[in-house]
């Protein structure tokens, strides 16, 4: 019997686990992209970019499309995608698992200023620093905009507006590396670091550090009750090779 395993991805964790899936005899895997970036990387096995219309269109394609495990392996911080799934799951009787990377670990040396939402982070900022990296990808980035610092912004496509009045913006796709961190921070001059704990092991992270930078952490949203958690694409595997 031929199982269908959708994966709700945009991270590491996704592509890992679909190019695991797609070497496995008699499981097909369908990855599902948000399309924030116009060229995204794809992984094995069939894709589908955008969304689906709320949970209950998530219901309908789960049922059409005949899924018989949902893994929710999106960023941490895609907390309306998260909280679909569990409804469609629970709507469908889909079996749901959630892949959460553990948060950052403060490490000797860093200055962590940690913060609830992008808001707390834009009233912090200034009395922190001049020169600013926004790490923290587009979706808190209107609540940045009003930011009166100089702003160093990265992303694979040029991020829409609202922007920063003063602002700087560097293509790229990552990981990044930490050599690639410690260029970028002293070739722009960064004095403080906006990031999202998205988890995971970070560069930035630690070019902060080495430097003395105090980085503002925005912490993750909650995640929704219900799905069983696991941390690492092993354990995924593991969780979908038992029978239900």
């Amino acid at each position: 019997m031929t199982v269908h395993v959708l994966v709700l991805g945009g991270t590491g964790e996704a592509r890992r686990l679909a190019t695991a899936l797609a070497a496995q005899a008699g499981t097909a895997v369908t990855t599902s992209l948000a399309g924030a970036v116009a060229a995204p990387a794809r992984p094995p096995g069939a894709v589908r970019v955008g969304g689906f219309g709320g949970a209950a269109g998530l219901a309908t394609w789960l049922r059409a499309h005949r899924v018989t495990a949902v893994v929710d392996a999106t960023h941490p911080f895609a907390a309306t995608i998260s909280a679909h799934a569990v409804a469609a799951a629970a709507a469908t009787g889909t079996p749901l698992l959630a892949v959460r990377r553990p948060g950052f670990r403060r490490g000797p040396g860093d200055r962590w200023h940690r913060v609830a939402d992008a808001r707390a982070a834009a009233a912090l900022v200034p009395t922190l620093g001049e020169r600013c990296f926004l790490a923290t990808g587009r979706g808190d980035l209107a609540v940045l905009a009003g930011l009166p610092v100089f702003c160093l912004l990265r992303a694979v496509d040029p991020p829409p507006p609202p922007l920063p009045a003063r602002h700087h913006v560097v293509l790229g796709r990552g990981p990044f590396g930490l050599d690639d961190e410690r260029e970028l921070l002293a070739g722009h001059a960064i004095d403080v670091v906006v990031a999202r704990d998205s988890g995971g092991d970070d560069a930035k992270l630690v070019a902060a550090r080495e430097r003395g930078v105090p980085v503002v952490l925005i912490d993750r949203p909650a995640a929704p009750p219900g799905p069983a958690t696991v941390a690492t694409v092993q354990e995924a595997l593991a969780w979908l090779s038992t029978p239900r």
